[in-house]
């Protein structure tokens, strides 16, 4: 959701912050903020939108100092006003906070704080700056960093929700206090210097030396030091750790936007996420990050995979691999109800947790629960040390590399490449011959390649986007491991261009959605060579017969399709289990450039963020 930065050093703190919001904008853009210690004074610069209108006011006035935290907003308790944009302080302007997470009790801590305290927002950050304030103002000793991380502490005790938070204080200067509950924080490590934020996209043109706060943990940062303790006022002893990210990959290279630079990432980070993790010869997958032994991975009777959005469409292709290749049953979850409907897990079911952030709150959440009832709990994510690697008792890193726009896509095709191979994994040990396995692994080395030819189309997807940018309404159909292609489609579609798109089973319009399709209402149908294929050519027979236009996605040589689209895309063929990983980028593409004809913030989408870690 929201971003923070912050930074203490020897350098202008302004020019930093401000570059490190710009690289966390993708976490939240309805307002941004900035507090800058200089001395005994702390200077609040706010401004609503875009970090480029915080910059225009930075331009107005100078900003010294060499300390300072910052924030980027995704809205959540209180409207787009500049009253609710971060830093918040408490009464007497002294005590600055930004935060990131949700305070659930934030009523009855106001209700606590009594008539003795004035707000000037809505939110329920500013309530915890003034719950942080008052246990301040009650500590004995009020001249030094330790006071001012305890009166923290005791603050956090009174707290329902998450949070991730940075804290200052004018009467105590170089210092910066952070703590996490559900929303993640890193800490920078320079030269006399450190950096603080919410995601490691930021930090990596200044340092790739980092310590991952956990839950339950608080931070005392100097220029010199970094003190981590629990919220029992313990010290914990932190292990230092590189980023595998370097700061070129988090740039566009080139490209107008993230979005289009991320798509064509993909053959590339494709090898990337294969590579190292797979024997031609023997047919098989080995994922070292699995931990299991052969006895626990032939005692698995059961997998679910759990997830959010994009995430979980990956995880409705894995659910096909699996039972395809390893004959086990599978189900996806979404991760936001998985724990309300009490789930019946035991030692024989295996979860996987999907998340490109690694720090999504529902999924969370839901792999607690999983280990609570004592499944074995594995993580696929794509950033390294997040929550959900560090909480899961094993797992794959997707190395994807970062992903800037909010709309996911490299992280997509990624996620289906190692669910394949985990389902090979399992494939081989319970059932699947190795020649079997062999040619499955000689196809998956060809997708490379063949996603390339796709890329190669991108002006012809572009000139077709154009002509559909006029409707208001889409409809996207896919049968089998088509349908969850189908669904990430329109929800690329949607997110990225505000069209209202829904995506079904072909042999689901009949029992319903056909009252809307008519002339007003194309339809994009994935139609590639399978086992469905006579299926899906007759409900697009009937779509026609409903006056729709068709756009077909068709494997190469397909006549048939042309016949029957209005617009068509040629996809290389390839094995049936592996399409969706081709399929997925002519919808990619599509939904790029109809944004694009639309004048939309395609890296930014109105009223979405990145990583959703509140629920």
């Amino acid at each position: 959701m929201c971003g923070i930065i912050g930074y203490i050093g020897n350098k202008p703190a302004a020019p930093i912050l401000l570059q490190g919001l710009r690289r966390l904008e993708y976490r939240g853009y309805d307002s941004a903020g900035m507090a800058i210690q200089h001395g005994a004074t702390v200077a609040r610069i706010r401004a609503l939108g875009k970090i480029e209108n915080l910059a225009t006011c930075l331009k107005t006035k100078e900003f010294p100092g060499t300390v300072g935290i910052a924030h980027t907003r995704w809205a959540t308790h209180g409207g787009v006003t500049k009253e609710n944009a971060h830093p918040h302080t408490g009464c007497h302007e002294k005590l600055v906070i930004v935060h990131n997470g949700i305070i659930e009790n934030y009523r009855e801590i106001k209700e606590h704080l009594g008539d003795t305290h004035t707000y000037e927002s809505e939110t329920d950050s500013e309530i915890l700056a003034h719950l942080i304030e008052e246990h301040f103002h009650n500590m004995d000793a009020k001249d030094s960093a330790n006071a001012l991380r305890r009166a923290v502490e005791q603050a956090l005790t009174h707290v329902r929700g998450t949070y991730g938070i940075a804290v200052m204080h004018k009467d105590i200067p170089n210092c910066v206090i952070v703590a996490r509950m559900g929303s993640p924080l890193v800490i920078g490590i320079g030269e006399n210097e450190h950096y603080i934020a919410s995601d490691a996209t930021p930090l990596l043109v200044h340092t790739k030396k980092v310590i991952y706060l956990e839950d339950g943990e608080i931070a005392q940062i100097t220029k010199d030091d970094i003190h981590t303790f629990t919220l029992q006022d313990d010290e914990v002893e932190k292990c230092v750790e590189e980023i595998a990210w370097n700061d070129e990959q988090a740039q566009k290279q080139g490209f107008d936007h993230f979005l289009i630079k991320e798509i064509h990432d993909q053959p590339t980070v494709f090898k990337d996420a294969i590579r190292g993790r797979y024997n031609v010869e023997d047919g098989t997958a080995h994922l070292g990050g699995l931990n299991m032994t052969i006895k626990e991975m032939q005692s698995i009777n059961r997998v679910i995979l759990i997830a959010c959005g994009t995430a979980s469409y990956a995880g409705m292709i894995g659910k096909y691999a699996f039972e395809r290749l390893a004959g086990i049953p599978a189900e996806v979850d979404v991760a936001s109800e998985f724990r309300y409907r009490d789930p019946v897990l035991d030692k024989h079911t295996l979860v996987f947790a999907i998340s490109q952030s690694g720090e999504t709150a529902d999924t969370l959440a839901a792999l607690r629960e999983a280990k609570r009832k004592g499944a074995f709990v594995r993580g696929v994510v794509n950033v390294i040390g997040s929550t959900i690697a560090r909480e899961t008792d094993g797992g794959t890193y997707i190395h994807a590399g970062p992903e800037i726009s909010v709309a996911s896509t490299k992280v997509f095709t990624n996620m289906v490449a190692i669910l394949t191979l985990y389902a090979l994994q399992f494939g081989r040990l319970k059932r699947i011959t190795p020649a079997t396995g062999k040619r499955l692994l000689t196809a998956l080395l060809e997708i490379p390649e063949k996603m390339n030819t796709i890329l190669a189309q991108k002006e012809c997807i572009n000139d077709m986007a154009k002509k559909y940018s006029s409707y208001e309404h889409m409809f996207f159909l896919g049968r089998g491991i088509n349908f969850p292609v189908a669904l990430e489609g329109a929800l690329k579609c949607k997110e990225l261009s505000y069209i209202h798109c829904e995506a079904y089973p072909g042999g689901e319009l009949k029992h319903g959605p056909f009252a809307l399709l008519g002339k007003g209402v194309p339809v994009f149908a994935v139609m590639t060579k399978n086992q469905l294929y006579d299926k899906m050519r007759s409900n697009i027979e009937e779509v026609r017969a409903r006056g729709s236009r068709v756009i077909i996605i068709a494997t190469e040589g397909d006549e048939q399709a042309k016949e029957l689209a209005d617009d068509i895309i040629y996809v290389p063929p390839t094995m049936e289990l592996l399409e969706p990983l081709l399929n997925t980028i002519p919808l990619q593409l599509f939904s790029y450039y109809i944004s694009l004809a639309l004048e939309r913030d395609i890296d930014r989408p109105r009223n979405l963020a990145k990583s959703v870690t509140v629920e």
